[in-house]
């Protein structure tokens, strides 16, 4: 199921990413010479009339389109070919493309990916509704504490009502564990209602590790509350109210990717919690075994994964190629090819290097080495 579940999430999403490339570089007047599923050897392939050799590839981590006049692959410029060249020039060369071109052309992969997460969200709030808490207050209020609670430890009491923790409001326990969970070992205030009184609570974040029914683990910041009462329901949404509310969950989520990332870089959180391909082939399997809705809302996640990622400011990702094309806007002419190519070769050294660590991590989490 790790196989399958990792086919069927990483293949047609990085096909779509880069099918997205390559109808915005088609519709722009700009050929491909290759368009590649998965990576390494060909197994198979065809040429069009159109001169685009489409391949399906031995490794099936990844797959690119290499558009005319690039280098390699990651649309790397040939550092020796010379930048004015009139047989280029109105022959679909994506280097001698104008500079608005090659940036929508750059954006589109990760743009598609976003659009496909969307899509999913969206179709999931049209046939199945959003899940919202029946009981607002009830689910705000203080129904009992864990056995090491920081709340308790601050002064909580039991019916003590949260009305926000810092500066945010909290309407639903959904709100309470977003400004929590995320943030282990963080100094907060939390204010609540106790009778007709206005209480202030400082008070540290509990780090908690918790696993999953698949043994996954993962730190978590807790606070030690149990809400009085809750329960979910199911409410519908408007058609016209889907995409928006979609776009929105997509933002939260990406809000999350960005403290992640922070709390790494910062030493807040552990490299170790970053995963690669074979986690993603772990979490595809087991999302696969609990049904379609699950498995689908996991491949709603790695698109938006991918549209992040992508959108790093990187040299060799299409994050890094927009920063270059931000550069030569503001400049007025191109990054010198040689100041590229290094560029590009650094990008590619991380990229390389992020992978490595990535696997590793990955392979230490498996049973197999007793994790």
């Amino acid at each position: 199921m790790y196989i399958i579940g990792f086919l069927l999430v990483l293949g047609p999403l990085i096909t779509v990413h880069e099918l997205g490339h390559y109808l915005v570089g088609r519709w722009l007047g700009v050929g491909a010479d290759i368009f590649s599923v998965g990576m390494g050897k060909e197994i198979i392939g065809r040429t069009d009339k159109r001169g685009t050799r489409w391949r399906l590839s031995a490794i099936p981590l990844g797959g690119y389109v290499q558009f005319k006049g690039d280098m390699n692959p990651a649309s790397i410029p040939d550092p020796d070919a010379p930048a004015d060249n009139p047989a280029e020039k109105g022959n679909g060369s994506f280097q001698h493309a104008s500079l608005w071109k090659r940036a929508l052309i750059v954006l589109a992969g990760p743009v598609t990916n976003l659009v496909v997460a969307i899509g999913i969200f969206a179709a999931f709030f049209a046939i199945l509704g959003n899940p919202t808490v029946e009981n607002p207050e009830g689910s705000t209020q203080i129904g009992a504490f864990a056995e090491v609670s920081p709340a308790r430890e601050a002064g909580m009491q039991k019916g003590d009502q949260l009305v926000a923790i810092g500066d945010a409001k909290v309407e639903t326990f959904t709100d309470i564990l977003q400004e929590v969970a995320l943030y282990p070992g963080k100094d907060i205030v939390i204010t609540a209602e106790r009778g007709d009184e206005k209480l202030t609570f400082p008070m540290t974040i509990g780090s908690v590790e918790e696993e999953d029914g698949f043994g996954n683990k993962g730190t978590l910041g807790r606070i030690g509350i149990a809400p009085a009462e809750i329960s979910y329901v199911f409410e519908d949404v408007p058609l016209t109210q889907t995409i928006p509310l979609a776009a929105e969950r997509c933002w939260d989520l990406v809000n999350m990717m960005v403290t992640g990332i922070k709390q790494i870089v910062f030493g807040e959180r552990s490299i170790k919690e970053l995963g690669g391909p074979i986690k993603i082939a772990k979490y595809s399997g087991e999302r696969m075994s609990l049904g379609p809705n699950a498995f689908i809302e996991f491949a709603a996640l790695i698109s938006l994964n991918l549209a992040f990622i992508n959108l790093l400011p990187i040299p060799a990702l299409d994050g890094g190629h927009l920063a270059f094309y931000v550069a030569e806007a503001v400049r007025r002419k191109p990054v010198g090819p040689r100041t590229m190519e290094w560029a590009y070769k650094g990008g590619m050294a991380f990229v390389l290097l992020f992978m490595v660590v990535v696997t590793f991590n990955d392979l230490v989490s498996l049973p197999l080495f007793g994790s």
